[in-house]
């Protein structure tokens, strides 16, 4: 065992080092003819190159994210950050961020930067993440004119005019402050009639529907909110939107971010993204969605654990999540919040990859299966 980790560590010091030898001997004058020859009558570099990517490839499978690498070391280090100072909204009942629905993207940006990611999502348009390593996070829509036409944030970065926080302000308190919620809404000639959900409230408030979730293990406080423009809302004419390749990338990626939101808010460390295991979900996800079930064993008895092994994923812990017909993966994610044995994956510690895999099924509703582990 000794031997085989002093090999792979060997292997893994070749893989990081070759780039700057490579380049090393190209700007050696002394080294010039020597590696013309090689060139020209062994063909080592392609060899080599053919070596380094199969190196890679040993080294992912055995759990090292190489691209990540850096990024979790700098996760590492971080140090606490200076809350962000809210100010009052107003334009608008509420603001996340300091930014209020019709802020222009120009303004936002040059406040707070580019976007960490942009992903599509259910209204056609796309999510523009923001954040620092997870922190002060939160997504912004913009319409066609870059103009914010829809928020989201399951941070405590929510201003208000009438004291509702993200927090610390009860499901009793909303209501008092904001009227019952309403229970349906109508797109043209079709009323939509909503079901009775105890974890989320919808408002309609200043030509906007306002989405509150509740966090029922922290008492029913607030968790999280989505603003979205009434003009967006109504523009989205059916209650599912047409699966994509687009839309089920953009809601994989989205429940990643909000994850690890989510375990930021709970001074969890961050996990990394995993394409591997992500095709060991979409599997799932889409065996789900074509064989009408929804279970953690599949038709052939297979746990995810062994899905996982099937797919040569390295783990000595591992678990997964699953939602199923939900809106988006901002609703998904805060059902599963609300879940016990769910929430227990979601803010285990000693998690480091995850990788989520979205399908739909004939009526375009969304399977989601997160899969995560540590090795």
């Amino acid at each position: 065992m000794f031997r085989f980790l002093r090999l792979i560590a060997i292997l893994f010091l070749i893989y990081i080092s070759w780039p700057f030898i490579v380049k090393q001997l190209d700007n050696s004058a002394i080294q010039a003819d020597f590696v013309s020859s090689l060139k020209e009558n062994l063909e080592v570099p392609e060899t080599i190159s053919v070596l380094y990517e199969d190196i890679g490839q040993i080294l992912k499978q055995l759990g090292f994210q190489l691209d990540e690498m850096q990024q979790t070391q700098e996760k590492s280090n971080d140090v606490p950050k200076e809350k962000v100072e809210l100010t009052p909204p107003t334009e608008q009942t509420f603001s996340i961020h300091n930014v209020e629905l019709g802020n222009d993207k120009n303004d936002i940006e040059h406040n707070l930067g580019a976007a960490k990611r942009i992903s599509a999502n259910e209204y056609g348009i796309s999510w523009h993440a923001y954040h620092e390593n997870y922190h002060d996070f939160f997504m912004v829509m913009y319409d066609e004119d870059n103009k914010a036409a829809g928020l989201y944030t399951n941070q405590d970065l929510l201003a208000s005019t009438n004291g509702i926080k993200i927090g610390s302000t009860s499901k009793d308190n909303v209501r008092s402050i904001l009227g019952e919620p309403i229970t349906k809404i109508q797109k043209g000639m079709v009323i939509y009639q909503l079901q009775e959900n105890n974890d989320n409230d919808l408002f309609l408030l200043d030509d906007a529907y306002v989405t509150i979730f509740y966090d029922k293990h922290e008492n029913n406080s607030v968790t999280g909110i989505q603003i979205i423009s009434k003009a967006l809302e109504e523009s989205k004419k059916d209650f599912y939107t047409e699966a994509t390749p687009t839309l089920k990338e953009g809601f994989e990626y989205q429940m990643f971010d909000i994850t690890n939101a989510a375990r930021v808010n709970h001074q969890l460390p961050i996990l990394t993204w995993d394409d591997h295991v992500r095709e060991t979900a979409r599997d799932h996800s889409s065996d789900m969605a074509v064989n009408d079930y929804f279970d953690h064993k599949n038709l052939e008895g297979q746990s995810p654990f062994d899905r996982m092994k099937e797919d040569k994923v390295a783990f000595h812990t591992a678990g997964e999540n699953l939602a199923y017909g939900q809106l988006s993966s901002i609703f998904a994610h805060e059902g599963l919040m609300n879940s016990l044995g769910h929430r227990e994956n979601i803010l285990r510690q000693d998690y480091e990859y995850l990788g989520v895999g979205v399908a739909f099924n004939e009526k375009s509703q969304p399977y989601y299966t997160q899969n995560y582990y540590a090795n």
